[in-house]
């Protein structure tokens, strides 16, 4: 017979075993349902918050040596785009509430054949008839940098750069965008990676029509066969081109007209063009030219705005350009005149004509017009110029004789009352004769001008293409703000399209020049430009 167990010690401890484990047991199970209780907050399981947060990591897309190819992780799976329930202790918790900083921001890239953009590069020395054009794409496009600042410039972050690089300088920095995906569906715009103007540009002397127009059909053709095209057929694409406007609208196959027909063809009526200059049509718009400027932080930018801001001035105005005596109506002769029969030091001329031409030194530029307060800008071969921009970087205030030349330009970029910033002064008074430049400027108090001076130092993040390195917390420069423009107008155009509305209505009008103005000097401005 087995001998029972009559030691009470023995029993005791066993009991008090059993109390503890399961007071354990029970703490444990306490501490987990709180956890999942205070990680719920606003609906949002902590366990999707976090798969979220290490997807975002991925949403910077790595840049690449080759300038037609960019790699771009997929940022949000699929399922972000679903609102399916997540059941926990009797919690439906949706993904839809977690809080995207990309939402409607997003941008894929075309990866369009080399042919249209890299390919183009290869052939660098031909790219304008008159130059050799290869140093120009050193450093993503900004070209050689400033050894010898002279004092005149920072030591770091100058470059002689090409006005006509932008094609180059965007493809590059979109690539640090930090919305890119390669999940075309949930793009808000699609970025086409043409380089138009560097194209054209080989062909506009010498070059009969279907030259130049062979690289737009080629681009017209391949888009219409991406899927990503029937989404909007084009009205969420956009391109940019380093070239003004005029020469992509040419309208007839006449071999004398100028350009191509690029902005002709009905798949470009559905693309949004980003140039240096734009026309009347809606569906172009005008971002600043590169200057020779590319910070890399924000605290170079700081710098120079101080620096600019508090320099003293030895001239009241001047004028870099040279004379267009072949143009029917140029009002540049006449002004060089004013200047050079001005009282001294009162105008400072930089003739671009004259041997061994400065103009195209960024240390001459920059000297000339940071030591003056006004800077004359008239329209040269077309209504904007490169030296307006040039003018904005050395804080001097820019003189427009034309309403085309920047208030129906740049509307993305200046601020609505353009006299804050700009003096303008009618073209059709210089052409009669009627108004001197100098005492209509003369009537500018120093407070005056140090307000206005204020004004365009506060320009100059806006209109600068920082280098692609870059990381601005403090600024939005020239890239930022034509991207978020940009999505801003796909989705309008989306929000229209939901409506049951046709969105083709006034995505290409043209003779939106008044239209364009009103949007940045405001109606009742209107007449006092014409």
């Amino acid at each position: 017979m087995e001998k029972p167990i009559v030691n009470g010690s023995h029993c005791h401890n066993q009991l008090w075993f059993i109390i503890r484990a399961s007071f354990v047991f029970c703490l444990v199970l306490l501490c987990l349902d709180y956890s999942v209780l205070s990680g719920v907050k606003n609906g949002v399981f902590p366990l999707v918050s976090q798969s979220f947060s290490g997807s975002q990591k991925t949403n910077n897309a790595t840049q690449l040596a080759a300038i037609d190819e960019i790699s771009v992780p997929n940022p949000i799976s699929s399922d972000a785009h679903q609102d399916f329930p997540f059941r926990e202790n009797n919690y439906n918790i949706t993904l839809a509430n977690v809080t995207d900083p990309c939402s409607g921001k997003y941008i894929y890239v075309h990866r369009l054949p080399t042919r249209f953009n890299n390919g183009i590069l290869r052939d660098c020395r031909n790219l304008i008839k008159w130059f050799n054009m290869c140093p120009s794409l050193m450093n993503s496009g900004f070209g050689p940098k400033v050894v010898k600042p002279q004092g005149v410039l920072s030591r770091k972050n100058w470059f002689e750069t090409n006005q006509f690089m932008l094609e180059l300088i965007f493809h590059q920095r979109i690539k640090q965008y930090k919305c890119l995906t390669n999940d075309s569906s949930m793009a808000s715009a699609v970025y086409v990676p043409f380089y138009a103007g560097l194209d054209v540009g080989r062909y506009l002397w010498g070059y009969n029509t279907s030259v130049r127009d062979s690289a737009a059909y080629g681009v017209a053709d391949w888009l219409r066969k991406q899927h990503e095209w029937n989404r909007m057929f084009g009205q969420d694409h956009f391109f940019v081109a380093g070239r003004i406007a005029w020469d992509f609208r040419r309208q007839t196959n006449n071999e004398s007209e100028w350009g191509s027909k690029l902005m002709n063809l009905p798949e470009f009526m559905n693309i949004t063009m980003l140039s240096i200059e734009s026309s009347s049509w809606s569906n172009e718009f005008a971002i600043p030219y590169p200057t020779y400027f590319h910070p890399l932080r924000n605290i170079n930018v700081v710098h120079w705005q101080k620096r600019t801001r508090t320099r003293k001035r030895r001239y009241l105005f001047c004028f870099a350009g040279a004379p267009r005596s072949t143009m029917k109506g140029s009002i540049r002769g006449e002004i060089i005149n004013q200047c050079l029969s001005a009282p001294n030091r009162t105008c400072k001329f930089l003739d671009c004509k004259a041997e061994g031409n400065k103009c195209d030194a960024p240390v001459e530029v920059i000297k000339v017009f940071r030591d003056c307060n006004f800077c004359l800008q008239p329209p040269g071969d077309s209504y904007t110029r490169r030296s307006t921009f040039d003018s904005i970087i050395s804080g001097c205030i820019p003189v427009f004789f034309h309403p085309y030349s920047a208030y129906a330009q740049y509307i993305w970029y200046f601020p609505k009352n353009y006299t804050k910033y700009s003096v303008y002064i009618p073209q059709n008074d210089i052409k009669n004769g009627n108004v001197s430049i100098n005492r209509v400027l003369s009537r500018f108090s120093e407070h005056r001008i140090s307000e206005m001076r204020k004004e365009v130092v506060k320009l100059i993040p806006k209109v600068i293409y920082a280098n692609p390195k870059s990381r601005f917390e403090r600024f939005e420069d020239a890239i930022d703000i034509a991207l978020k423009k940009v999505t801003e107008r796909v989705n309008k155009v989306g929000e229209v399209m939901k409506e049951g509305k046709d969105p083709t209505v006034d995505f290409a009008a043209g003779n939106q020049w008044k239209l364009k103005l009103a949007g940045i000097v405001g109606d009742q401005a209107l007449e006092t430009l014409f």
